[in-house]
Formats: C-alpha cells, structure tokens, sequence
C-alpha cells in the first residue's frame, strides 16, 4: 500500500480528483453566499456572528486551494489546507447527526445538495484521506511543484 501511496501518478490522480471535488464544490457557494450561509447557521456549531464570514471565506478557501492542486503548485500546503476543511466539514456533519438535526449538507451545492448523513460522512473521509496523501508526498506526477526541484515531490 506504501508504494501505490508513494507513486507519482497516484498523487497525480489524488491531486486532481481532491482539486477537482473541491472547485466543483466551491461554484453554487461563490454564486449564492448568502444561501450557503443559511446551510452554514443550520449546522449550529458557529457562532451566528461568524455565520457569514465563514460562508464568504470557505468557498474561496476551497476554490484557491482547489486550483493550486489541479495545477501542482504549493501541493502540500494545498493538500493541507483542504484535509483540515475536510476534516471541519465531517467534524459538523457528525455533530448534526449525533444532535439529531435534520439539515442540507451544503456540500456541492446550495439548493438541495443532500441530507448530512453517513454517506457525507464517508465522502468527507475520503477526501481527509486524499489530502493527506497530498500534504505528506506532494503533488505527484507533472506537478509544478517538480519545476526547479530536480524533479523531486515538493
């Protein structure tokens, strides 16, 4: 497993499919804040006073981070940056559940993206799991992050 971990083109994959969930994810919320804030203040977790900052900053978050992995530069720290919202979302998405809520997930899009429930949960796992990957070896093959690094992971 360490070595299919370790291979180049499996980073590359890793890093476009994690890039790619997230610029997806990121468009419905750029396009409608005010609606994503409204998923957001359904979770219960924030204080309604950071409701809306969250909602303009995270997709944002997403869409950079998102980008910069598609092209393979700063890969780990990308690679960072979306495991620890990964690890936010499913964080709020168990609490909801565990709490009982009833809510929208919010996930890929703002009108009707799904009920929280265990299958977010276990895609929100799997996106840790790839943004590990990414954080600890790079970005893999064809990674700008190669460019000037004699071609090692960077």
């Amino acid at each position: 497993m360490k070595r299919v971990a370790a291979n180049p083109w499996f980073g590359l994959v890793c890093r476009l499919a994690l890039g790619g969930v997230f610029i997806y994810a990121s468009l419905s919320k750029l396009a409608d804040p005010a609606g994503f804030a409204v998923d957001v203040a359904r979770y219960r977790v924030l204080p309604l006073a950071l409701v809306n900052l969250a909602a303009l900053v995270l997709p944002w978050m997403e869409l950079l981070a998102g980008g910069l992995l598609i092209v393979g530069w700063l890969s780990r720290s990308s690679g960072l940056v979306l495991t620890v919202v990964s690890m936010v979302f499913l964080a709020a998405m168990a609490s909801a559940m565990a709490r009982g809520l009833d809510i929208e997930c919010g996930c890929f899009s703002v009108a009707g993206g799904g009920k929280v429930g265990w299958l977010h949960l276990g895609l929100d796992l799997g996106l840790v799991l790839v943004g590990l990957r990414c954080a600890a070896l790079g970005g893999g093959a064809l990674a700008l992050d190669q460019v000037g690094a004699g071609g090692s992971e960077a």
